[in-house]
């Protein structure tokens, strides 16, 4: 009994020691990283983790149900399609056809309403928002400086980084996109109780505006400054300006640094369904347009799924692009395989949210192999 009584002092001594080391070299994120994320078994960010963090509503007003069509579920999935999604364990799939769901199917216990992390899906909808924050007259245009807003970011290359850099990931900031890395910027961002003092910290150390580099840090900053533009937490002028006016059915939770007046973490995490993270889909694919109203300019959706350099044809303002089977593709991406894929010459828009997906070599080809599998297989289904 001595000998045990002894060893739990010293684990709890070490224990005390380790956590004031870990502040004394400011990496007391890792204490909220072990307690949301490690302790319970995953490496890193998972699906469902919106329920172990502090959250913001995003408010859904009267909901539009999608229709049906009149082919609702009368395919069933390939063997290739059912082999896919058992290995990576998708949640939910659903191919919308002519703006009607023609095919949907969900998996280990989730349904039309249960909620699932976006991730980098919400990298698309912040570059909406700043369309829409353009549009609305808070931002001047894409070439305007971030400096305007943060003037922590008006010495050296600073300056020339403007918010249409940010959207196009070509903000030359000095991020490292590493997520499994505990010691990594990305994993402290998505931990630290403090987002806004993490990006302040960034430097502009390339060139900006001149090539493509995706880096999550953008896109937060992006968010930043859209909410200072104006005066809105980003969740609530993502529910004014599209989550209601588009009809989404339920409501959805947006990730927090910390809890009541906490900052997004605009770069990912946004707790919702297929049905509605779809409707970015038709919002792009309809050139702005829903029901007749013009939500977002037509022209900064056309500038959004074209490619603004040459050497990066897969990356427009926030929406990655391919071209596959001979047709031309947008489509939303979050980490671990969420997917919105928008096809407009057949009016077509594939959405899978699920666990994993097939990791691709960004040197050889931006685009996972599933993406490529996903659209092949839905091919061979609808008539």
């Amino acid at each position: 009994m001595k000998c045990l009584k002894n060893t739990l002092k010293w684990l709890l001594i070490g224990l005390f020691g380790l956590t004031v080391l870990l502040y004394v070299f400011d990496l007391d994120y890792l204490i909220k990283a072990v307690r949301t994320i490690y302790a319970r078994g995953y490496t890193t960010a998972y699906l469902e983790d919106y329920k172990v963090f502090d959250n913001r509503v995003i408010e859904a007003g009267e909901g539009q149900s999608w229709a049906l069509h009149q082919d609702y579920n009368t395919v069933e999935a390939t063997e290739t399609l059912q082999d896919f999604h058992n290995q990576s364990q998708s949640v939910a799939f659903m191919i919308i056809k002519n703006d009607s769901i023609w095919h949907e199917t969900y998996f280990e216990g989730f349904d039309q309403n249960s909620k699932s992390n976006s991730f980098s899906m919400a990298k698309s909808i912040v570059s909406a928002l700043l369309g829409k924050a353009i549009m609305d007259g808070y931002i001047n245009s894409l070439d305007q400086k971030v400096s305007d807003f943060y003037p922590q970011f008006g010495d050296g290359l600073g300056p020339n980084m403007t918010v249409g850099d940010l959207s196009s990931m070509s903000s030359g900031l000095n991020w490292d996109e590493a997520y499994y890395s505990p010691l990594s910027i990305t994993t402290r961002s998505y931990f630290d109780d403090n987002l806004e003092k993490v990006i302040l910290g960034l430097r502009v150390v390339d060139e900006p505006g001149q090539s493509f580099k995706y880096l999550s840090g953008s896109t937060e900053l992006l968010a930043m400054v859209i909410s200072k533009a104006t005066s809105k937490t980003l969740s609530s002028y993502l529910s004014e300006s599209f989550w209601k006016p588009m009809g989404a059915e339920n409501e959805a939770f947006w990730q927090l640094d910390s809890e009541e007046q906490g900052l997004e973490k605009a770069y990912c995490c946004i707790g919702s369904n297929a049905r509605d993270f779809a409707r970015f889909g038709k919002l792009y694919k309809q050139h702005g347009q829903w029901n007749g109203i013009q939500l977002l300019d037509s022209s900064f959706v056309a500038k959004s799924v074209t490619p603004r350099f040459p050497d990066s044809p897969e990356y427009g303002f926030g929406w990655w692009l391919a071209n596959h089977l001979n047709k031309d593709i947008f489509y939303m991406r979050g980490h671990l395989g969420q997917l919105v894929i928008v096809i407009p010459e057949d009016d077509l828009i594939i959405v899978r949210l699920g666990r994993t997906i097939t990791k691709n070599d960004v040197t050889i080809d931006p685009h996972s192999p599933d993406f490529y599998t996903i659209i092949e297989e839905v091919y061979k289904m609808i008539p």
